[in-house]
């Protein structure tokens, strides 16, 4: 019987391939060299072990994401959540995936992620691109704009097929994918506050 980590890395790997659908409970067993009543055995159903896949994997980013400490500076707040996010998303393209492809689905399952871990993140620095939109320091947008600003450059990080087409090396050091997720962080964060017209006017 494989150790749960190894069900739950395996299972995310499933649901990210296959998609939730075509993830049966049969192909899931397969995958996870299991028995085929495993999955409502262990879990109870297909829903409840996406459920626990998700929470293992989102459970433990959300966690690594630091609050803003009372009276940091807004830039410097949103800054190190950028650049921790993009940190924290080195070598997870499974759930970048999984994340993608569920956020594409008005489903009971989007549901849950906003409502468990998007919604969470995003509180942790909402107040401080509220009041840098408010001071003219940050470009106003509304927060799904913001938002996919911020996320969806992540792919940037773990399409390693796609990047390696425009030049990434092959071989690359955890600490040189650091240095990519800085910079990335980077532009994306000094692109949200460079001055605009509209923040000029």
């Amino acid at each position: 019987m494989p150790a749960e980590q190894d069900v739950l890395l395996r299972g995310l790997e499933a649901f990210a391939e296959l998609g939730y659908d075509r993830a049966s409970a049969r192909e899931l067993a397969r995958r996870l060299g299991v028995s085929h009543t495993f999955i409502n055995d262990r879990y109870g159903s297909k829903a409840a072990f996406w459920r626990a896949v998700v929470d293992a994997a989102l459970g433990a980013q959300v966690t690594r994401l630091a609050p803003a400490v009372p009276g940091s500076d807004d830039e410097d707040v949103v800054r190190r959540f950028v650049t921790d996010f993009y940190r924290i998303n080195i070598g997870e393209p499974y759930l970048a995936v999984l994340m993608a492809d569920e956020s594409a689905r008005d489903t009971e399952r989007l549901d849950y992620l906003c409502r468990h871990y998007i919604e969470p993140a995003l509180a942790l620095v909402a107040p401080s691109t509220e009041r840098l939109m408010a001071s003219g320091r940050m470009v106003r947008v509304p927060m799904d704009v913001l938002f996919f600003a911020i996320i969806t450059p992540v792919s940037g990080l773990v399409q390693e097929p796609l990047a390696r087409r425009l030049g990434r090396p092959e071989h690359m050091s955890h600490a040189e994918r650091l240095a990519r997720a800085d910079a990335l962080a980077g532009l994306v964060v000094d692109g949200l506050l460079a001055p605009s017209d509209a923040n000029r006017r």
